[in-house]
Parts: structure tokens; C-alpha cells; sequence
């Protein structure tokens, strides 16, 4: 877990006489005018859970770099704290000694930026290697690491090429692999998918969340790009002029703006991409129970019929029952059969319109195990028009 405490970060020479003008609320352009400080983060509070992906996302000038830089030192903190876990509990990294922070970006903590930072002199598979022989790592260990790591990253052919003879999407997966090389609990992450063309881009993305399901680490994860935020983020921090103006889960964000300025953010975004059944969904508890039934819809006699768990489901239309297929994820929607889907309460509206397309029938919906809901067409259109089921 990575924790920042009422964190101020103000860079200049004037700093003891920005310090009240940040207290009293003074913009960030009037500091700038009266001291010649630019208050670069100004008491951000902010957690990230072990095994999160955490999104720092704003315009250019945000203080979102800013604030992911003081994670490891790299930009110093005016006032506040960053508290990070490590193996003597959680410790405020800016009040250990010059030693302890180094052993702290060696085992805890490593980052991956934006422009590679490979060594141009070296090869991929010593790139990867560099961070695990400044630990003083035994050699053979090193070799069977880097080729672990070169795996995972899909650059086994390419460890003994030069970072010139690369793409810049391979090049920036060599970046991740060194970062992963270090087996760090923690991954800091500087826009370093924002230089690659579009295509690349998305690649990367999802090479990235493919890792995070097999490795769990924590990343904080810096982006000025929405898209890639609702992908990536487990939670999302907006952040302007320095301050997080609203820090939440992407739904939230984007169904919840906290202002004016998280609203425009998400002005364009397309629910069906952000938005998850749970939701969406009539809870089965709300639904009208006779027996073992539960109704889905009187106009067209259509019931849910659970009779003793989760296995039992199965739907009727009128006097015809249909069994009930569930759906991980995995495989093409078009091919499923023609009868009613079951999906986790995660799965995103996207997909759950597809289903209800390609199978003719409601989607219901269930977690640890249980049926819990379901999602119809009215479910769907009021989404689509911006008006969930519970706003009725």
C-alpha cells in the first residue's frame, strides 16, 4: 500500500512565504505572481490499496507527475508525508535515512517512465538486468530473472538486439520488464504509454492489465488521457492546479462528476464502456416473488425460476423454459447459444447489450456464487439516457 498525507509540493526559492498563501486558498497563478513558487501539489490525500491500479489524470500542469515523483524521492515534499509498506510496517519514506530510501527503491518501490530510460550501449537483456546487478544479485540468478522477465514481455528473441533496434512499443517493454525484474511491490508508472502511435498504445494497455492479473503488484499510474484511465484505473484521482479535485472508481467518475471540471472531463465518454451491471441491475430482491418464481416482465410472462442455488436457474417464457448459459468472458458473444446469460455484476454494459442482442433474452446477473440480478431493456435504455434504475 502507498499512502500520500496532506502533501504540499512547492518548488522555488520563496517557498516559507508560499506556504501561507496555500493555506488561504490563494490560486496557484497568484503564488506564482507574488513569490515565483509554483505550487505543484497542495494537500493531496490520497490511498492506493495493494494490488491497485491507481490513475493520476488531468491536463498538462495538473501536478499529477509532480505528486507521483514524490512517491520515491525524486521530487521532494514541502510539507505532509508519503507512507509506503514495507517490512517493518508502513513507513514515512522522506523521514528515512539516505540508506533506508535507497534500499527502498531497490526492493520496494521502482518506476517506469515515459522516454525508456534504456541504456542505448547496452542490449535488452542487460537493460533488464541493470537494477538486479546494483543489488549485487548473484549472476545465475540474474540470467534466469531476465529471461523470466523477457518471457512475460513477449522479448525473448530480442535480448541480445540493442534498444535502437527496437520499436518504441518494445522499447517501452523493456522498461517494464526492468521495473518487473526488480520484483518490487510497487510500480510507478509517468505516462509511459503517451509517445507510441494509437495501435501500439492500446497493446501495451492491455499487455499491461494481463500482467496486474498475474503479478497483483500496486501501480500508480500517471495519464492525461481519459480513455486510458477508465481502462487501466481501478480508481481514478483527477487532479488541477495541484489539488485532487475527485478521487473514485471510473463508474463514479463518470456517472458522479464531483464538479464542473470532472464534468467536462467525461462529457464524451460512452457509458457502455465504463458502466457494469451492478448498475444496471434490478437486485432479485426487488423483483416480484411468487413461489420459486421471480418475474422479469408480467407484459411478456417472463420469470426466473431458483429453486435451491445458482445451478437451478433457469427462465420462462410463458409456457416454454429455457436454461440458463454462463458467460466468463471468454469466447465470442456471437457463438453463444440462444438462450438466457448469466454474467459476474462486473462485466461492463458494453458486453451485456451484446449479450442481450445476440441471445434474445435478459441478461441476469450474479456474484460469489449467487444469483443477485438482472438487466432488461428498460435497464438498458435508462442507462443510455443517462438515468439509472434508482433515480426513478
Amino acid at each position: 500500500m502507498i499512502e500520500f498525507k496532506n502533501l504540499d509540493v512547492v518548488f522555488g526559492k520563496q517557498v516559507d512565504q508560499a506556504l501561507p498563501l496555500l493555506d488561504s486558498g490563494v490560486s496557484r497563478n497568484e503564488i506564482l505572481e507574488k513569490t515565483g513558487c509554483t505550487a505543484g501539489v497542495r494537500n493531496a490525500n490520497l490511498k492506493v490499496e495493494q494490488g491497485e491500479i491507481c490513475v493520476l489524470m488531468g491536463l498538462s500542469g495538473s501536478g499529477k507527475s509532480s505528486l507521483l515523483r514524490t512517491a520515491n524521492g525524486l521530487n521532494p515534499i514541502t510539507r505532509g508525508s508519503v507512507h509506503l509498506d514495507t517490512e517493518n510496517g508502513m513507513q514515512d519514506f522522506n523521514s528515512l535515512s539516505e540508506a533506508e530510501q535507497r534500499q527502498v527503491r531497490m526492493e520496494r518501490i521502482t518506476m517506469v517512465f515515459q522516454k525508456f530510460a534504456l541504456m542505448p550501449w547496452l542490449t535488452v537483456a542487460q537493460n533488464v538486468a541493470f537494477g538486479l546487478e546494483q543489488k549485487g544479485m548473484d549472476k545465475k540468478l540474474i540470467r534466469e530473472k531476465v529471461e523470466e522477465q523477457l518471457e512475460l514481455v513477449g522479448l525473448t528473441p530480442w535480448a541480445d538486439k540493442k534498444p535502437s533496434e527496437l520499436s518504441g512499443g518494445m522499447q517501452q517493454r523493456v522498461g517494464l520488464a526492468r521495473a518487473l525484474a526488480m520484483e518490487t511491490d510497487i510500480i510507478l508508472m509517468d505516462e509511459p504509454f503517451s509517445a507510441l502511435d494509437p495501435l501500439i498504445r492500446a497493446q501495451l494497455q492491455d499487455e499491461l492489465l494481463r500482467l496486474q492479473a498475474k503479478l497483483n503488484k500496486t501501480v500508480v499510474f500517471v495519464s492525461h488521457d481519459l480513455d486510458e484511465a477508465l481502462k487501466l484505473g481501478n480508481h481514478i484521482a483527477i487532479m488541477k492546479d495541484g489539488e485532487i479535485v475527485q478521487h473514485d472508481t471510473p463508474e463514479n467518475i463518470v456517472l458522479n462528476p464531483a464538479n464542473d471540471y470532472v464534468r467536462d472531463f467525461v462529457a464524451h465518454t460512452n457509458p457502455v464502456d465504463v458502466v457494469k451491471g451492478h448498475s444496471l441491475m434490478r437486485s432479485l430482491s426487488s423483483l416480484e416473488q411468487e413461489g420459486e418464481e421471480y418475474c422479469l416482465s408480467h407484459r411478456h410472462d417472463y420469470w426466473l425460476e431458483l429453486k435451491s442455488g445458482i445451478d437451478s436457474a433457469r427462465v420462462r417464457l410463458g409456457d416454454q423454459f429455457y436454461p440458463v448459459h454462463k458467460w466468463d468472458g471468454e469466447g465470442s458473444i456471437e457463438t453463444l447459444p440462444k438462450q438466457p446469460a448469466m454474467v459476474p455484476v462486473e462485466t461492463i454494459m458494453k458486453d451485456i447489450m451484446e449479450l442481450r442482442y445476440h441471445t434474445g433474452h435478459g441478461v441476469l446477473l450474479h456474484k460469489n456464487d449467487k444469483v443477485v440480478g438482472y438487466v432488461g431493456d428498460k435497464d438498458i435504455y435508462h442507462a443510455l439516457l443517462g438515468k439509472l434504475l434508482d433515480e426513478d
